[in-house]
C-alpha cells in the first residue's frame, strides 16, 4: 500500500502541548478533557435525580472556577510568570509564517500587503493617451480635420447667401427696437420701475415706507437726468458728424443703426439667424441612461446586483467619452454576468436606449476580463450608411499595405492585410459576400504585381470585370467549371512547392526571414510574386461528389504552407457546414468575415469554435438590403484587428468595379505582368472532364449485373484510351485497384463478384462492382446538383 502524503488519514499529527504537574508528571490535553470528564460525571444516587438545582436528569453543577483551575497541573494563583494564560485572549497574529503547530486564519485583520509595483504596471497597460487617438492617425485627423473644414464652410456659405434676408428682418425690426430703446431710457431716467412699489405703500397707508422710497426715487432721478441728457447731447453730436460725412459712411452708420436697433427689437421667440444645421435629436448618453437600458434587459446578474448594492453594481471604469459619431461608455458589469448576456438582449438595449438597431453596438474586452462590456452607441443608422472604397479613385495599389476594406461604426477605416493570410468570408444568400469578395479582388488587381485567380462558381459573373487581369479565369456552376477550379487548387499545390524550394535557395541578405517581401516579389524573375486565388461559392467546389475530397486537401495544404511564399486563398461560401466547408479549411484560415448567418453553428464553422460562446455573434444582423432596413454588407471581421470588430465593407457597384480593372488592366499591360487567360492561351487541364459513373454505365450493359474491376478498366481503355489507357497498363492488384480507388468519392464499394474471363477459361471470386449502386450513386448525384442549384 503506497504512502499518500496529501491524504488527510496520512497527515502526520501535529503535536500536543504538554505540561508537567506538581508531581513531576508529563500531561497532555488528552489527561486534561479526560478529568473534566470525570469532574461532569453523573452524580451518585445520594445526590438525587436531579443533581442539585435542575439542571436536567443526572446533571450536577459545577463550579467554573474550579474547573477551569483544575484544567491545568497548577492554579491560575501558581502559575509561572513565563507561562501564558490560556484562558487569555489570542494575541493578534504577526506578519510573517506562524509558528508551528499553530492555526492561522485565511482572512485576518490588519492593512492589506500591497503590490505597489504590480499596480504600476496596470496603470502603465491601463493609462490614456495624452494625443487623442484621432491624432495618432495621419488618415483620421484629415478626415477630422475635413469634417471641421466642411461643416464650417457650409455653414458660411449658408449664412452668407441670407444675409439680404437678415437685413430685411433687422430694418423691419428697427421701429420696434427704437421704442424699446425710448421707453427704456424714460423708465430708467425717471425710475418708472419702481413705481408699482410705491403705489403699494400708498394703498398700504405706510407712510414711512412711502416717503423713504420717494427719497430713494429723487436721489436716482437727480443722477440719471444729467446722464440722460448727456447721452442724448452725445447721440445729436454724432448725428450732425454724419449728416456733414460722405454718403458711403452715412449709408453705413445708418445700417449699423438699424441692425443695432433691429437686434434690440427682435421678438423672443423668433431669432434673426436661421441654423444652417438643425439640431440633433440624439439623447447624449449618461450614466444613469446606460443603467436604465442594462436594468430593463431583465438579465437575473444584473437584477440581483442592484437590488442588493445599487451604487457599485454597474461601474463605469472610465468617463463616458464622445468617440467619432457616436457615445463609448467602458463598463464592469456585475459579477457573473457576461458580454454575451448582453449581446443576446441586443434587440432589448436598443428599445431601453430608443435609438435604432443599427446604432447600438455592445462588444467585449476578453483582454481585460469577460464582463468588460463597451457600449458604443451611434448617432446613425450604420445599415444606412454608404462606406465608400478609396479604391475608386486609387491609380494603383499595394497588397503588401492591405487592402482597404470597408469601415466599423465609428467610421474608421478598416484594412485588410493579404500577405501571408488567408481569408474566409461566409454568410446567408443576398448578404453582400460577393460584394466584399468584389472589394478585395479590386484591391489586389490594383497591384501590377500580383497574380490573379478567379473562379465565381455562382455564375452569375460578378466578378467578370477582373476577367482581363486573370491568369486563370472561370465563371459556371457546370460540371466542367467545377473541374476548372479543382484544377486550380492542384496547380496551386504544385506551385506552393515550387515556390519553397525557390525561397529555400535565396541567399540570407535578401531573403533573412524566409518570407516573400516586397523586394523579392519585384524580382518577376524569381517567381516569388504574390499570388491571390479566389473561389467564390466555393461549397459548390468541396461538396462535389468527384472533385470536392481531392479539392478539399489540396486546399488545406496551400492554406498551411502556402501563406509565407506569396500564395493567398480568398474563400467565400453561403453554406458553411463540415460537408461544404472541410474543417481542415475553416481551422486553418487567419482572417474571417462572417456576414449575417441563420445558427450558431454556421457561426462557428466561419468565425471559429466557441466564437458564439464568446460574444461573437453574426446572428444579431438583420437579414435584407440596407434599404430596407437590413444589415447586408456588414458582418464581424476576425483576425485582421488585434479585437474582432464589427464591419461594413465598402460598396463597389458593377460601373465601380470595370472602371477599376480597366484601370488595373492598364498598369498590367505596361508593366508586362499580363499572363495565362488575360493574354488568351489555353488553361493547363490536370483533372480529366469525363464522368466516370456515365462512362462505367456505358460499358456495363444492363444483363450485367456485376463485373470484375479488371474487366471494366479493360472495357473503359477502350472507350476512352486517353482517359483511361493508363489505367489498363497497370499489373495484378494495381489495376484492380485504380477503379476502386476512383470509385470511393461517390460512396461506392467494391465486393467479391464470381465470374468468368471474357476471353473464357475458369470461373473465380474476385473484386468487383455492382451496376446497381453505379445507377444508386448516378441518381443520387443528380439529384444533389438539383437542390443545389435550385438553392
Amino acid at each position: 500500500m503506497t504512502h499518500d502524503p496529501f491524504h488527510p488519514a496520512d497527515q502526520p499529527e501535529p503535536p500536543r502541548p504538554t505540561w508537567t504537574d506538581q508531581d513531576g508528571r508529563t500531561v497532555d490535553d488528552n489527561d486534561i478533557n479526560q478529568w473534566i470528564a470525570d469532574q461532569v460525571a453523573p452524580a451518585p444516587a445520594e445526590h438525587g435525580q436531579d443533581g442539585g438545582q435542575g439542571g436536567g436528569k443526572g446533571a450536577q453543577v459545577v463550579d467554573l472556577e474550579a474547573a477551569r483551575a483544575g484544567r491545568h497541573p497548577y492554579s491560575p494563583a501558581d502559575r509561572p510568570d513565563d507561562e501564558p494564560d490560556p484562558t487569555a485572549p489570542a494575541p493578534a497574529v504577526a506578519d510573517g509564517p506562524p509558528p508551528e503547530g499553530e492555526t492561522t486564519w485565511v482572512d485576518q485583520g490588519g492593512k492589506e500587503d500591497r503590490d505597489w509595483r504590480a499596480e504600476l504596471e496596470a496603470k502603465m497597460r491601463t493609462r490614456r493617451p495624452v494625443v487623442p487617438l484621432w491624432l495618432r492617425s495621419r488618415a483620421e485627423a484629415l478626415q477630422t480635420l475635413g469634417w471641421v473644414g466642411q461643416h464650417y464652410a457650409y455653414v458660411a456659405g449658408y449664412q452668407a447667401t441670407r444675409t439680404p434676408l437678415y437685413a430685411g428682418r433687422l430694418a423691419f425690426r428697427s421701429p420696434r427696437g427704437l421704442a424699446r430703446l425710448v421707453g427704456g431710457m424714460v423708465r430708467w431716467t425717471f425710475d418708472l420701475e419702481g413705481e408699482p412699489v410705491r403705489l403699494a405703500t400708498v394703498q398700504k397707508a405706510d407712510p414711512e415706507a412711502y416717503l423713504k422710497l420717494s427719497r430713494q426715487r429723487d436721489s436716482r432721478v437727480r443722477l440719471r437726468v444729467p446722464i440722460a441728457l448727456v447721452v442724448l447731447a452725445t447721440l445729436l453730436i454724432a448725428a450732425l458728424m454724419v449728416a456733414a460725412a460722405p454718403s458711403g459712411l452715412q449709408w453705413g452708420a445708418l445700417a449699423v443703426a438699424l441692425a443695432a436697433l433691429g437686434i434690440l427689437g427682435k421678438p423672443a421667440d423668433r431669432p434673426l439667424i436661421e441654423r444652417a444645421v438643425l439640431a440633433s435629436t440624439v439623447e447624449k448618453l449618461t450614466s444613469d441612461i446606460v443603467i436604465r437600458a442594462l436594468m430593463a434587459l431583465s438579465i437575473a446578474g444584473i437584477t440581483q446586483a442592484m437590488s442588493k448594492n445599487p451604487k457599485d453594481a454597474i461601474r463605469f471604469v472610465s468617463p463616458i467619452t464622445r468617440d467619432g459619431p457616436g457615445w463609448r461608455a467602458d463598463i464592469d458589469l456585475p459579477y457573473g454576468v457576461t458580454v454575451g448576456d448582453i449581446m443576446d438582449k441586443r434587440k432589448q438595449m436598443s428599445g431601453a436606449l430608443r435609438r435604432p438597431l443599427g446604432c447600438i453596438w455592445p462588444e467585449g474586452d476578453s483582454t481585460i476580463h469577460e464582463g468588460r462590456l463597451i457600449l458604443w452607441v451611434g448617432d446613425k443608422d450604420l445599415s444606412r450608411t454608404v462606406v465608400k472604397s478609396p479604391l475608386v479613385k486609387a491609380a494603383s495599389h499595394d497588397v503588401f499595405k492591405g487592402i482597404p476594406f470597408g469601415a466599423d461604426p465609428r467610421g474608421r477605416p478598416i484594412t485588410v492585410p493579404i500577405i501571408e493570410q488567408n481569408i474566409l468570408i461566409g454568410s446567408q444568400p443576398g448578404q453582400g459576400k460577393t460584394a466584399s469578395v468584389r472589394v478585395l479582388a479590386s484591391g489586389a488587381a490594383l497591384d501590377p504585381t500580383t497574380e490573379m485567380w478567379i473562379h465565381e462558381l455562382k455564375g452569375t459573373g460578378d466578378l467578370d470585370p477582373h476577367e482581363q487581369n486573370c491568369h486563370r479565369y472561370v465563371s459556371g456552376i457546370e460540371d466542367a467549371a467545377i473541374a476548372y477550379a479543382a484544377d486550380s487548387l492542384t496547380l496551386l499545390k504544385k506551385e506552393v512547392m515550387r515556390r519553397a524550394a525557390a525561397l529555400k535557395t535565396l541567399p540570407a541578405d535578401l531573403c533573412p526571414d524566409k518570407k516573400v517581401t516586397r523586394q523579392i516579389a519585384d524580382k518577376r524573375s524569381l517567381g516569388l510574386h504574390p499570388l491571390v486565388a479566389i473561389f467564390d461559392e466555393c461549397q459548390n467546389l468541396f461538396a462535389h461528389e468527384e472533385y470536392g475530397a481531392k479539392a478539399g486537401e489540396d486546399a488545406e495544404f496551400i492554406i498551411k504552407l502556402g501563406r509565407a511564399l506569396g500564395v493567398v486563398l480568398i474563400l467565400a461560401t453561403q453554406r458553411p457546414d463540415k460537408r461544404s466547408l472541410p474543417t481542415g479549411i475553416s481551422a486553418n484560415v487567419t482572417i474571417r468575415f462572417c456576414l449575417r448567418v441563420a445558427g450558431q453553428t454556421e457561426n462557428d464553422m466561419i468565425l471559429g469554435t466557441s466564437s458564439y460562446q464568446n460574444g461573437i455573434r453574426a446572428t444579431l444582423f438583420v437579414p435584407g438590403p440596407p434599404d430596407k432596413g437590413g444589415d447586408a454588407g456588414t458582418g464581424y471581421l476576425l483576425g485582421a484587428t488585434t479585437m474582432p470588430k464589427v464591419v461594413k465593407s465598402a460598396y463597389l457597384d458593377t460601373p465601380a468595379t470595370q472602371r477599376i480593372a480597366d484601370r488595373a488592366y492598364a498598369l498590367r499591360k505596361a508593366a508586362g505582368t499580363l499572363s495565362g487567360h488575360a493574354l488568351g492561351q489555353v488553361p493547363e487541364q490536370v483533372t480529366p472532364t469525363f464522368d466516370l459513373l456515365a462512362d462505367i454505365l456505358a460499358v456495363v450493359p444492363a444483363n450485367e449485373a456485376k463485373v470484375w474491376n479488371e474487366v471494366v478498366v479493360d472495357r473503359l481503355a477502350d472507350l476512352r484510351p486517353d482517359a483511361y489507357g493508363a489505367w489498363a497498363t497497370l499489373e495484378g492488384g494495381a489495376k484492380t485497384g485504380q477503379l476502386t480507388t476512383a470509385l470511393k468519392p461517390y460512396g461506392i464499394k467494391t465486393m467479391q463478384v464470381w465470374g468468368t474471363p471474357e476471353a473464357g477459361g475458369k470461373g473465380a471470386n474476385r473484386i468487383g462492382i455492382a451496376r446497381d449502386d453505379i445507377l444508386t450513386a448516378v441518381t443520387q448525384r443528380d439529384k444533389s446538383r438539383s437542390s443545389g442549384a435550385a438553392s
